[in-house]
């Protein structure tokens, strides 16, 4: 004889209460939200203050500010950011395509390729490198590299001088915008190093796993699983890193000969950027040469901008690109 089966009769089940906020997690959410507002608030302000210090200068001045290549601002007469600007994001240019290549090769050997007991020291050595002021590196370029290049950049021009990077006639060698660059690239080839290390790290595990058991090499299992997912961090960190080689004051001060010219030509004595012209000149400058220098660092300042927003966009595409994969 079948059994009969009671079935209890109620309402429409009800979902999960919804977990109850706590005094402590709507102080954090406030205070999360008041840091983003005060941030953006700063932001704001270095903007209105350097507008502000700039505009006497720019209305004093006769020429063209940003066309001009020659920098007098004690005269008051000809500013000229072109050649300013342009020795920086040069100088910045060269060290990133130095630095990224190595520093990502250095991420992943910290984090696939080293036994643990070797890996553990190689990082604390690559971060100790970020903190090593930046007029040890000047210095050091100064003293040790621009005298070491000089043999190096004699070959370079007398074998690839048709290429206009390696190209020049007269001297060669010395306070170069390759040395500045070198000498940016190991300044921040820390920070790209770190930031893609710890993005390698978190690669899913079984995503790694499931690549070798299909019979995948390390090498192939780290190109299918790690970098695809790592990739949006490195550009994160090469931007960093890009930011941080902008604004380089005194090692490139110290390396570049303070030269205003507009050249494609890295192995020749010149060179110069915003951040080392307002070192050297800020000192001795009058009022309106202040606000020219300022002027200067504004520009300085739209540029790092805009080079961040550039680096969001290419992130965020990446990321809706993973998602339309998926």
């Amino acid at each position: 004889m079948a059994t009969k089966v009671e079935v209890r009769e109620g309402g429409p089940a009800t979902g999960r209460p919804a977990p109850r906020r706590t005094s402590s997690e709507g102080l954090f959410r406030w205070l999360s939200t008041g840091s983003g507002i005060v941030l953006l608030g700063i932001m704001a302000a270095i903007a209105v203050f350097l507008v502000s210090e700039a505009v006497p200068a720019l209305r004093a001045n006769k020429s063209n500010f940003f066309t001009e290549l020659t920098w007098d601002p004690n005269g008051g007469q000809v500013f000229g950011i072109a050649a300013l600007a342009f020795g920086t994001v040069l100088s910045s240019a060269i060290a990133l395509v130095i630095a990224t290549p190595v520093a990502v090769g250095v991420a992943l050997f910290i984090s696939h390729y080293a036994p643990r007991r070797l890996a553990a020291p190689l990082g604390y050595l690559i971060d100790l490198l970020a903190a090593v002021p930046s007029v040890i590196y000047g210095l050091w370029g100064v003293a040790f590299l621009v005298p070491l290049l000089k043999t190096p950049s004699e070959w370079l021009n007398s074998t690839f001088g048709w290429f206009p990077l390696f190209a020049g006639e007269g001297a060669i060698g010395g306070k170069t915008m390759l040395a500045g660059g070198i000498v940016l690239a190991i300044m921040i080839l820390p920070i790209i190093a770190a930031i893609s290390r710890e993005v390698f790290l978190q690669a899913p595990k079984m995503n790694e796993e499931a690549a070798l058991a299909l019979g995948a090499t390390r090498w192939e299992m780290i190109r299918m699983a790690v970098l695809p997912f790592g990739r949006p961090g490195v550009i994160s960190a090469a931007m960093l890193g890009l930011g941080r080689a902008m604004g380089e004051t005194i090692a490139v001060a110290l390396i570049f000969p303070a030269t205003f010219g507009i050249s494609f030509q890295i192995l020749t004595p010149q060179g110069n950027s915003i951040a080392a012209n307002i070192a050297n000149g800020f000192g001795e400058a009058g009022d309106i040469g202040r606000g020219a220098l300022i002027a200067s660092g504004l520009v300085l300042f739209v540029i790092t901008l805009l080079v961040n927003m550039a680096a969001r966009m290419i992130i965020n595409r990446r990321k809706e690109f993973m998602k339309a994969g998926t």
